[in-house]
């Protein structure tokens, strides 16, 4: 029986296994599909919240420790497993922002750096970009990583690891319950045992907590997004504007995103969404549209009230945990989420106040 039995494979679920190994514990991670194949393979990679102003104090906390947190992290993942998670420290530009004002006010606040400039500053970094912009907020400490090989370079890791079994396409069922705890999980391929049981499942994690007679406030939120086979220095920053971005890769490739639409648990692609993201794309970098779509796909956030994740113990259940409803910024605040949940499954001082997170909030 291990430690730790965590349900979810995406990059939360597996920085969990990773520390939790680290320090000592025997861990099982079980995902009824292969590791960080939902939502962290789906999403875009930017390390910062968009517009991040517009959020909580207690998303913000967040993503502040998990920021500084991925440098040391990708540099630790491309020595242990030679899968380069490609994080590019090369900042961000957000175009058009009308509460620039408020953005001003915060960054002060966080002591972030963030500031305007003109659009000689922004041509001078891009000159690509559509030719009327004016002025944009740069945040020069913004980076973006490579999210689908982050997730091949933690499941890598894992494999490394003695202390960490991964259990594969194996869908969980129902809870085995003794009491006041939960002893382990049932699903076809059998049952899995732990100590502890953390549901780290994205969008699937209140339909995990039905099974136990729990409620929590969490839904999937529907994004389609888009790729471009381009050519390397065609954009090299992340671009953010009117509420969509593109993203360019090392070798060339840009991603645009993203929808937001409520479709329940069916993923789906859509030909509107196409032309949407498609269009996206040219009104930031005209010169996209000499270069062929590569693909386009979809996936599932977990949507949570005002995009504050659920880290901490699942009430009248001794042993179940939850970390879970990271919504847009499941990438940005994996690493202060993981090591939050950490902090409480160890009983050491948490890196923040844990309050804001508990399940019972």
């Amino acid at each position: 029986m291990s430690d730790f039995l965590i349900i979810g494979g995406g990059v939360i679920g597996m920085m969990l296994a990773r520390e939790l190994a680290q320090s000592g514990a025997e861990v099982t991670i079980v995902d009824r599909k292969a590791c960080a194949k939902e939502a962290s393979w789906a999403g875009g990679g930017i390390v910062s919240p968009l517009y991040p102003w517009r959020y909580p104090d207690a998303v913000t906390q967040l993503a502040t420790w998990s920021q500084s947190s991925y440098i040391h992290l990708s540099q630790d993942l491309l020595e242990e497993t030679g899968c380069d998670p490609e994080l590019r420290q090369k900042g961000m530009f957000m175009v058009d922002v009308e509460d620039h004002k408020e953005a001003l006010v915060w960054a002060q606040k966080f002591h972030r750096p963030l500031r305007e400039v003109d659009a000689s500053f922004v041509y001078q970094k891009e000159p690509n970009l559509a030719k009327d912009i004016e002025n944009a907020l740069w945040m020069p400490e913004v980076c973006s990583i490579r999210n689908p090989r982050l997730g091949r370079s933690l499941r890598e890791s894992l494999l490394k690891n003695p202390k960490v079994r991964l259990l594969e396409h194996q869908e969980v069922h129902g809870f085995i319950r003794a009491g006041n705890r939960v002893l382990g999980i049932k699903t076809e391929q059998g049952d899995v045992c732990g100590n502890n049981v953390i549901i780290a499942a994205g969008a699937w994690s209140a339909e995990l907590l039905k099974l136990v007679g729990q409620a929590i406030p969490i839904e999937p939120v529907h994004g389609q997004m888009m790729l471009f086979k381009a050519e390397p220095g065609l954009v090299n920053r992340v671009v953010l504007k009117g509420g969509r971005y593109v993203i360019p890769r090392n070798d060339g490739r840009v991603l645009v995103g993203s929808t937001l639409e409520h479709f329940g648990f069916e993923k789906q692609t859509t030909e509107e969404a196409a032309a949407s993201l498609y269009q996206t794309a040219l009104d930031i970098v005209p010169e996209l549209e000499k270069f062929n779509v590569e693909h386009h796909w979809s996936g599932l956030r977990p949507g949570s009230p005002e995009g504050i994740p659920y880290i901490g113990r699942v009430p009248d259940v001794d042993n179940l945990y939850v970390n879970a409803g990271q919504y847009r910024n499941g990438l940005v605040l994996a690493p202060a989420s993981t090591r939050l949940l950490v902090d409480i499954l160890l009983g050491q001082e948490p890196i923040i106040p844990a309050d804001p997170y508990r399940v019972d909030r």
